[in-house]
């Protein structure tokens, strides 16, 4: 079992969308019980206590597909501001669950539509937290 890292205000945000109507809405699916099973195996930390390499919400990453090498950039985002043609990947999409409060060189296999993909933590480009965008707490 992978080991990962949320802040409280992401854990207390995230709680909110799992309750929300919208996830009442879309009702029961694995990617919903993936990612309250991600919430209740993290390890909370405040923000300013969250190390540099972690995947964090609002983070722009660099994801490296293992099998073909391509890289992809993109910022996770919580469902409402999903787009992933502009590169903002939804907390609940399989790949964004899989990368939350994980660590650069962290390698991830994950279930998608289309089989398994196997994806490496590149880069953190930006992350809220090391650029003190959000308040503490």
């Amino acid at each position: 079992m992978r080991n990962i890292v949320m802040t409280k205000s992401d854990r207390r945000n995230l709680e909110a969308v799992l309750s929300s109507e919208f996830a009442n809405v879309i009702g029961p699916l694995p990617r919903l019980d993936d990612l309250r099973a991600e919430l209740q195996r993290a390890q909370i930390v405040s923000p300013d206590e969250v190390s540099n390499d972690v995947v964090t919400m609002n983070s722009t990453v660099v994801l490296r597909d293992l099998e073909s090498e391509e890289c992809e950039t993109y910022t996770l985002v919580f469902p409402q501001d999903a787009d992933i043609a502009a590169g903002r990947l939804s907390v609940l999409a399989p790949i964004g669950t899989a990368i939350l409060g994980e660590k650069v060189d962290a390698e991830v296999l994950w279930r998608v539509p289309g089989g398994w993909r196997r994806l490496r933590i590149d880069e953190i480009v930006y992350q809220p937290e090391r650029e003190t965008a959000f308040p503490l707490g």
